[in-house]
């Protein structure tokens, strides 16, 4: 039988560990949805589209359903005074082991802030690519980013 002592002793190894385990988890997941470049930095989320809701769905015309998702972008610059989103010339394509996509983006500006996304379809449980081109609004710099993601019918 464990003592009180040692039973204080473990839990004052343990409390840091969970601590610095919980703080990895939470680096790692931001990490996944930015990017830095130079003085920007690009936000993006890959959407089933069962998770909007119908209104917003009709309002900004997606098709909800299983098979169907959105990659949803945003470039905010770093160190700006007001640190809001940019606009970008935009371009991309998606593929998986079957299917290959140009990308076809829509603007959206709502309440200062500025997103772009774009439909396709998907195959479940197979490993989305993504490749997109981009330049900052007033910029010449071009950027290309890449990533994959694994995407599953709800």
């Amino acid at each position: 039988m464990l003592s009180q002592r040692s039973i204080d002793l473990r839990l004052e190894i343990i409390k840091p560990l969970s601590l610095i385990g919980l703080l990895l988890v939470v680096q790692l997941t931001v990490a996944e949805r930015s990017e830095r470049f130079d003085n920007f930095e690009l936000h993006y989320s890959v959407v089933n589209t069962t998770f909007l809701s119908a209104s917003v769905a009709e309002k900004y015309g997606i098709t909800r359903g299983e098979r169907h998702a959105i990659l949803n972008l945003s470039l905010r610059e770093l160190f700006a005074e007001n640190s809001a989103s940019v606009g970008m010339e935009l371009s991309g394509r998606t593929w998986d082991l079957i299917q290959n996509q140009d990308l076809n983006f829509t603007m959206i500006k709502e309440s200062g802030t500025v997103y772009y996304i774009a439909r396709f379809k998907f195959i479940n449980e197979e490993w989305r690519f993504f490749e997109l081109d981009f330049s900052p609004e007033g910029s010449k710099q071009k950027y290309q980013f890449k990533f994959k993601q694994q995407l599953y019918i709800n």
